[in-house]
């Protein structure tokens, strides 16, 4: 059974030498140049074992660690004993992977942007000429016409006043029926508390002479018949209706409703 590493990828040599040195925890001001050098090396080897495409630009990064690292071993002093002041061979490497890094980020905060950008639409601009050239515009109707343009005017203004009438009615309808169905519960708890088991539909109506009552009362109790809360039955057309309960428990009908 084979064992394969999975490798990041990186997007050139100085991305892979930034992520070395930020994984061993140094200073990018202090490279220790012998381990990192050794690191990369084994890093190559490895990225060519899984056959990865190794460019020309991670050996040229190699060459030059390879490079700093033998300057690095030299001895600092002269033959007399007298210490040789030299610039520090990573200097170079230092300001180039600073500049690396502040690339690195612009390109992060670009692309930041760019993903943000990509979600914003824009409407298209339009040519609005047609109206700054004439602001003014003047309606040339006689009477008549007048008179037609206003009277559709008023036609419609009063079909968006029913539509609103209407649905003003029927959410007053609804709550009225769900205070209704807690009053009809009520009616039966009280009549079974007193060993009563039906009632008959009028004495559900706490007005009879009002003919919205009537009708509150009657859609309430086909909407308790419907979920099973209530049975009823008539014996002859036009006969009386009693009501008794259902499959369901009354006491459940509050908390179904609300």
């Amino acid at each position: 059974m084979s064992y394969k590493v999975s490798l990041p990828v990186f997007e050139g040599p100085f991305d892979l030498l930034v992520y070395l040195i930020e994984n061993a925890q140094m200073s990018i001001y202090d490279i220790q140049v012998s381990e990192i050098t050794g690191q990369y090396m084994a890093y190559l080897r490895t990225m060519r074992e899984q056959d990865f495409n190794v460019g020309t630009e991670f050996m040229v990064l190699a060459a030059t660690l390879i490079d700093i690292k033998s300057k690095m071993i030299l001895p600092r002093t002269s033959p007399d004993g007298t210490t040789v002041l030299e610039e520090d061979p990573r200097s170079e490497l230092v300001e180039r992977l600073l500049e690396y890094k502040r690339f690195k980020k612009g390109a992060e905060i670009l692309a930041e942007q760019e993903a943000y950008m990509s979600l914003v639409y824009e409407k298209p601009q339009e040519d609005i000429s047609a109206y700054l050239d004439e602001p003014d515009e003047y309606l040339a109707l006689d009477i008549r016409q007048f008179a037609t343009a206003f009277d559709l005017f008023l036609r419609k203004k009063k079909r968006e006043e029913d539509v609103r009438a209407h649905y003003t009615r029927v959410e007053r309808e609804k709550a009225s029926i769900e205070s209704r169905m807690v009053y009809i519960k009520d009616r039966f708890k009280s009549a079974l508390a007193r060993g009563i088991g039906r009632l008959s539909l009028k004495e559900l109506i706490p007005n009879k002479k009002d003919r919205y009552d009537v009708v509150v009362t009657f859609t309430s109790v086909l909407q308790m018949m419907r979920d099973r809360y209530l049975d009823a039955e008539q014996k002859h057309t036009y006969g009386e209706i009693l009501v008794t309960p259902g499959e369901k428990n009354l006491e459940d009908t509050i908390g179904h409703e609300q």
